[in-house]
């Protein structure tokens, strides 16, 4: 799932298109897929495995593989994506390596055979047909809804970001030697059969993408043949490759991936500053400054029982928080997950209806989309900063940039821009009332913990203009 780099070119004009699509797949989708709630969603996704289940026997533990006779799942996983698609989205503009890469694993390493800039359809299905080259599709939920309606479910399921890939291979060929992922993995299995074999880890839930030898892999824990409607999860670090059996014409399979560093190491790497910043405005223990060279020495054992004590400490000090400051990590999730799928409905992503007065009755919209911090205040340069309350949220956010990074590359054009942050701003003192609303109730505007009216109007006013509450 890492994120590709680069702006991006303006993708084509879909929505006409896809509206048509939502009526054809809406028959299949229903009766296959559950989008009532991110729980619904995944409960489809693996089923006939119990969610309870899988985390407590499969997540980060081992693989699961789940093979199905139900005739209509084959048809809808179909409807995901299929070579077939593949002309039509050359022509909105696809360029290699940040859209597609074609590969082919030879000798145990990939070799990439991508050209340069835009992708033309016909030198495409060339090297696909001659040269048995593997079609790998990087994050096709920018242009299938479907895909974006999975991830977006996912999104909120997981709260981290979702990320995809389809990898199209020919018969008697593979695109990619054995290797290993820092994400975790659901494959599935669209059109053909893919022949795969997995292997016991050598990093367990490993932390970075590798590739390993044949020689140090041993032989397969699992081998097997997944066909369309089959669905197989497994932890990330789990070593795996995969071939097309000779007698399929070819494979589609979608990787839908997600919990990149999202690990208890990665929260406690974003969370204990602000937790020692805190505790050095309370205790002099930690103002106290460190022994004089300390920073010129090569051996800090003298050093390192003080650093224990602090770290007791600060252990103490976290077991009486109820707050912990990770704002870093919330807000690139928000900033960067998909936005809310609602299909050619986006009138509750605009403002209207009535407008929230003292008396109105409001609730909070959206409550997967939307996160709260208490941060120094961003918008004041002074040395002493106060803190302030941030409201982020997603609703505003482009499908076309998911997971596709900020950095600049040679195949962006000048309309392409970064991902923003949306959101507000308001004093500390408003972080009550927001918790209130956040409580996912209805809430009467005048009952919000704000000691004047007008901070009540005002604040219910601002949500209303993010879309963020509904308004009775």
């Amino acid at each position: 799932m890492p994120k590709k780099g680069g702006k991006h070119a303006e993708m084509g004009k879909e929505m006409q298109a896809q509206c048509k699509r939502a009526k054809v797949e809406a028959a299949c989708s229903l009766s296959v897929m559950s989008f009532e709630s991110p729980d619904s969603l995944f409960g489809c996704l693996i089923s006939p495995i119990k969610p309870e289940v899988f985390f407590r026997e499969y997540w980060e533990q081992k693989p699961l593989l789940v093979q199905r006779n139900d005739p209509l799942l084959p048809a809808y996983y179909q409807s995901l994506f299929q070579l077939s698609d593949l002309k039509e989205l050359c022509s909105q503009g696809l360029y290699y390596g940040r859209d597609i890469n074609i590969c082919r694993c030879v000798n145990g390493k990939k070799k990439v055979l991508n050209k340069e800039g835009k992708v033309n359809y016909m030198q495409l299905k060339k090297d696909f047909d001659q040269k048995k080259a593997t079609i790998q599709f990087h994050q096709p939920q920018r242009f299938k809804e479907e895909l974006w309606k999975i991830q977006e479910k996912l999104e909120c399921y997981f709260g981290s970001l979702v990320g995809s890939n389809v990898y199209i291979t020919p018969q008697g060929s593979q695109g990619l030697p054995p290797h290993y992922d820092d994400v975790e993995v659901f494959v599935l299995q669209l059109e053909g059969e893919k022949h795969w074999r997995l292997y016991k880890p050598t990093v367990h839930l490993a932390r970075e993408y590798n590739v390993e030898s044949e020689d140090r892999i041993g032989n397969p824990t699992h081998e097997f043949v997944l066909k369309p409607g089959d669905l197989l999860y497994f932890p990330r670090g789990t070593i795996h490759q995969a071939d097309t059996p000779p007698g399929i014409s070819y494979s589609t399979h979608v990787t839908i991936s997600t919990y990149q560093n999202n690990s208890w190491g990665d929260f406690l790497l974003d969370a204990i500053p602000g937790l020692v910043f805190d505790t050095a405005k309370e205790d002099v223990a930690l103002r106290t400054s460190i022994p004089r060279k300390l920073l010129m020495q090569v051996d800090i054992a003298d050093s390192t029982k003080k650093l224990s004590s602090i770290l007791r400490m600060l252990a103490d000090r976290l077991e009486n928080t109820r707050e912990l400051r990770s704002s870093d990590m919330k807000k690139d999730f928000i900033m960067n997950r998909l936005p809310p799928c609602l299909g050619c409905n986006s009138d509750p992503l605009t403002p209207g209806g009535k407008l929230p007065k003292l008396d109105s009755k409001i609730r909070l919209q959206f409550r997967d989309h939307a996160i709260i911090t208490v941060e120094p205040d961003q918008e004041n340069s002074d040395e002493i900063r106060k803190e302030m309350v941030y409201v982020y949220h997603s609703l505003k956010n482009r499908r076309e940039t998911h997971m596709m990074g900020t950095e600049d590359d040679d195949t962006t054009s000048e309309e392409g821009t970064s991902q923003q942050t949306h959101g507000l701003r308001f004093p500390l003192s408003h972080l009550d009332a927001l918790k209130q609303i956040w409580s996912g109730s209805v809430v009467c505007v005048k009952e919000l913990k704000l000691i004047s009216d007008e901070e009540k109007e005002n604040l219910a006013l601002s949500l209303w203009t993010e879309c963020l509450i509904e308004v009775f």
